[in-house]
């Protein structure tokens, strides 16, 4: 990798454009200093907001793009009207030309998905790409996928998220040997449709390197941190995961009527400011921003759209640690795995050391 981080950016992603990716880069410059970008959109644009940020400036080359997709594109409209001239087609092409090490948008999740497979491909023995996400829960962060880049997955496929999701959280949280959990309805063996129950066997008898299988987890035992790594299919994480958003912001509410409602609850708030300000910062999902699309042949980050310039910084950040831990060789590490489990070839006890690595 080159000395500084090269991160492409879809300028004109998400609901608001360059008025907060480009303020965002500013933020993620500041803690990332070896950073250097590529921002990628309509220039004019562009550069009436790096005027604002003249050491983001320095630090950037802009590339002008003459098609920005619209968050309500379909896939396959985005892939007609953008491919290859798109400013989200772009960021993600620099990487799989070696220009970037990551790219980075908060644009259409479905035609970014759809651009990035097309573009950079899966990795051999990946089929399907996921989209993990950092979970704040009470012990600290867990990881959860799949959030919505696929819906639907047979056993196989959940043991190759199972292997990803390991890998970055080796990455990310810095676990030797994470614990890995399936998304059920119980905890008990029994329960469960068939393929959750197939793959929840693969990864009972295979004892794999890298990963420490511990069984089913119920939806409650995300927030509780009950394992590193939390594994399902993308129909139902995405469920997951807007319904925890809806009710981190549900609380907040609540919170915010009950301290304003008398002159003793603005008091007691008061003098719990500081203990009140800790859970704002805790329950702020600005700060977990940014979803990786992992299984692909190169790093892509997902921002959500309607993130402020302080969620898009942190979406960058989370793009720069990937490709500064050199998450994609770790993964290609692991992904044979996938490969034998698929074909029906691996040897439980004899899996690939590399993976553990």
């Amino acid at each position: 990798m080159a000395e500084k981080v090269r991160i492409a950016v879809d300028a004109m992603g998400g609901d608001f454009g360059p008025s907060v990716t480009v303020p965002g880069c500013a933020r993620a410059l500041e803690r990332r200093p070896d950073s250097h970008f590529l921002l990628i959109g309509d220039e004019k644009a562009i550069r009436a907001e790096l005027a604002n940020h003249p050491r983001l400036a320095e630090a950037s080359e802009v590339r002008h793009a003459t098609v920005s997709i619209r968050m309500d594109d379909k896939p396959s409209q985005a892939l007609r009207q953008g491919r290859r001239v798109s400013s989200m087609w772009m960021a993600v092409e620099a990487v799989k030309k070696g220009e970037a090490d990551v790219a980075v948008s908060a644009g259409n999740t479905g035609a970014l998905m759809a651009m990035s497979k097309i573009c950079l491909r899966t990795l051999p023995g990946v089929d399907r790409p996921a989209l993990a996400c950092l979970w704040p829960t009470l012990r600290g962060h867990s990881i959860v996928l799949d959030v919505g880049a696929s819906i639907g997955a047979n056993a196989t496929q959940l043991v190759a998220l199972a292997i990803m999701g390991s890998a970055m959280a080796r990455v990310i949280l810095g676990l030797e040997r994470p614990s890995v959990g399936l998304l059920n309805v119980g905890t008990e063996e029994i329960k469960g449709v068939e393929e959750v129950k197939g793959a929840a066997a693969i990864l009972r008898e295979s004892n794999l390197p890298g990963l420490a299988y511990s069984g089913f987890v119920e939806g409650d035992g995300i927030g509780m941190g009950a394992v590193d790594v939390v594994v399902t299919e993308g129909f139902t994480g995405n469920i997951t995961l807007k319904t925890a958003e809806g009710t981190a912001k549900q609380i907040a509410a609540y919170l915010r009527a009950a301290m304003g409602g008398s002159l003793l609850a603005k008091l007691g708030y008061l003098l719990a400011r500081g203990a009140f300000a800790e859970l704002k910062g805790k329950m702020d999902t600005r700060s977990i921003n940014g979803g990786v699309f992992l299984g692909l042949d190169g790093l892509v980050i997902k921002s959500h759209g309607g993130t402020d310039s302080v969620g898009f910084a942190r979406a960058v950040e989370i793009g720069y640690e990937m490709a500064k831990s050199d998450l994609m060789n770790r993964i290609r590490d692991t992904v044979a795995l996938a490969q034998q489990f698929e074909s029906g070839s691996a040897d439980p006890t004899n899996p690939p050391q590399e993976a553990a690595q």
